[in-house]
């Protein structure tokens, strides 16, 4: 049997999904949390991204922009930032508090620290 013919069912075995947490890049998350503590009181139920208005009409999700900063993930994180209007929507509806809106600024002016090697 060849490869393809080997491959009766059509699965085929995924990428792994593990996290390595320690080998991410805590920088964003660290400059983030510092300058913003409420961050830490996140507990991603989904609030903010429900109210969204930019998340009805753009691919963007604060909770997983959340989820970027808190694994890492600086290459998708890069990307979802921008696509945020500021509103301030998520602030008003957080149940905790978190002052999202400036999370979502400092995720930017992190990863533009990273860029320019400032961070």
């Amino acid at each position: 049997m060849n490869g393809s013919a080997g491959n009766k069912f059509g699965f085929t075995v995924n990428r792994s999904r593990l996290i390595d947490y320690d080998a991410s890049d805590r920088l964003v998350r660290d400059y983030v949390t510092l300058r913003e503590p409420s961050f830490r009181l996140c507990f991603a139920c989904g609030g903010c991204t429900a109210t969204c208005t930019a998340g009805q009409h753009a691919p963007f999700n604060l909770r997983r922009m959340n989820t970027f900063i808190r694994r890492g993930e600086i290459e998708p994180l890069r990307e979802e930032v921008t696509r945020c209007m500021l509103c301030g929507k998520c602030l008003l509806v957080c149940p905790r508090g978190v002052n999202t809106r400036n999370v979502v600024s400092l995720a930017a002016e992190a990863i533009k620290k990273l860029d320019r090697n400032e961070l």
